[in-house]
């Protein structure tokens, strides 16, 4: 009986068993199925249990009526967010499910964070873009200077918007003097849209100014939603009066911004652009009103140094006339002497080339003799080259009469050929039998061949 129950003992069910994982192999391989099986994505959520960590992570969990997922946005992600989310927002997240070995909790890895809506806004922000790009809206070509010296500025916005008093107080400090034209609207709510793009038309049909400013203080998507409108970027594009959009901060673009002639990070900065610094243009009078005194100043010194020489240079006419005879008298000198010395040049030139000149039977007898000469020379050449030519032709002759089988057969040699033209050269080759034509230097004979000895 004991036998039999080894057939049952402990190894042979260790090896049918699975093998044993320990907590962290465990927890390591639920994290790499969850990894691989569910991409990154959109989530959306409340907010809850939000902490910061010295580290600078994030930590907090979404939850909507029936469950909720912890989440970590590590520092590196968390500071391009834009915003800070608070207990109880509606975001929505873009991350990677995850496990964490360590505690064995299932969490998501946030890549991204913005406010719930938030998305489908931007999106249709970015169609709208698209659209109006294609037309032809943004096209930087199209684009207006502003006016250096504005004489009346105008301004786009709501009267109880912080943005008009930093506006109002930007202008008051860099120039106190200018004009303001306040063109009231709503910049937030539903019909925000139509009536800030009617406040802009009507700005540009009154005419009253020579700036336009479209300002807003900062908000979030939704809060300047109303400047995404399409209305208003085609408004602002069809405006006679070149328009400064100053919406939101520095980070926050709309529509209205790539539509105006010219976009400022922020309402204050929008004043800055479009009105000049008084201090500057002060500074500019005393530069040119310094370089107009000194304009003139050198006008008027100019003017006397000339009065001075003008007076030396005035004489009595009888006192012209003497010093006009003088000079007369002196070129009429300057001219003989000039005569005589170009006469003597042309003289010694003339000199000298008759010196030079050569009798043409001289110049042909001393052709003659070149030519002579060169004849001697190409005779002796020619003979040179004859006798060299027969020498060698010789040397030829004699070469071609040692391979002569001629001279061969002529000191009692003969040539052995078979019947078909074939020379022989060893005996061996020929049987009993065969006929053979002997060649001599006179004539041929026919022989059979009765014995070989080789």
């Amino acid at each position: 009986m004991l036998r039999g129950m080894d057939l049952f003992d402990d190894s042979a069910a260790t090896e049918s068993a699975p093998p044993v994982l320990s907590v962290s192999e465990l927890n390591r391989m639920a994290r790499r199925a969850l990894e691989s099986q569910l991409p990154l994505l959109w989530v959306e959520g409340e907010v809850s249990n939000f902490t910061r960590a010295a580290s600078g992570h994030w930590y907090f969990a979404i939850k909507d009526a029936s469950a909720q997922v912890r989440c970590v946005m590590f520092r590196g992600r968390n500071q391009f967010a834009g915003f800070t989310p608070a207990n109880g927002d509606r975001v929505e997240v873009r991350a990677l499910p995850s496990l964490y070995e360590a505690r064995g909790e299932f969490q998501l890895g946030v890549e991204q964070i913005r406010r719930a809506g938030a998305g489908r806004l931007y999106e249709a922000y970015l169609r709208l873009k698209a659209k109006l790009e294609a037309e032809g809206l943004f096209d930087a070509a199209k684009k207006r200077p502003l006016p250096r010296l504005p004489r009346r500025l105008g301004i786009v916005t709501s009267p109880q918007a912080a943005a008009l008093h930093d506006v109002l107080t930007a202008l008051a400090r860099r120039m106190p003097g200018l004009p303001v034209f306040i063109y009231p609207t709503p910049v937030q709510g539903a019909g925000a849209g139509a009536q800030i793009a009617a406040a802009i038309r009507a700005a540009g049909a009154r005419a009253e100014c020579d700036v336009l400013l479209v300002c807003r203080g900062g908000g979030s998507l939704e809060d300047l939603w109303a400047f995404n409108d399409e209305a208003v970027a085609r408004a602002i594009a069809a405006s006679p009066i070149p328009v400064v959009s100053g919406v939101g901060h520095e980070t926050d673009f709309t529509l209205a911004d790539f539509a105006a002639d010219l976009r400022a990070p922020t309402p204050t900065a929008a004043a800055e652009l479009a009105s000049p610094l008084r201090e500057d243009l002060l500074r500019a009078l005393d530069r040119h009103a310094q370089r107009l005194r000194q304009h003139f100043e050198r006008r008027l010194h100019a003017g006397m140094q000339q009065l001075d020489y003008l007076a030396r240079r005035l004489a009595h006419p009888a006192e012209q006339l003497r010093r006009r005879q003088d000079a007369l008298a002196q070129y009429a000198r300057r001219l003989a002497g000039a005569r005589q010395l170009r006469l003597a040049r042309e003289t010694a030139r003339l000199e000298a080339l008759g010196r030079r000149l050569v009798s043409p039977a001289h110049l042909l007898q001393r052709h003659g003799i070149q030519i002579d000469a060169l004849a001697m020379r190409q005779r002796r050449a020619m003979a040179g080259a004859l006798a060299h030519r027969q020498l060698g032709l010789a040397r030829f002759a004699s070469s071609l009469a040692h391979l002569n089988p001629e001279n061969v057969l002529a000191r009692g040699y003969s040539i052995v050929q078979r019947a078909d033209g074939r020379v022989v050269q060893d005996a061996a080759t020929l049987a009993a039998g065969d006929a053979l034509d002997l060649r001599f230097r006179h004539g041929r004979a026919q022989v059979k061949v009765e014995s070989t000895d080789s």
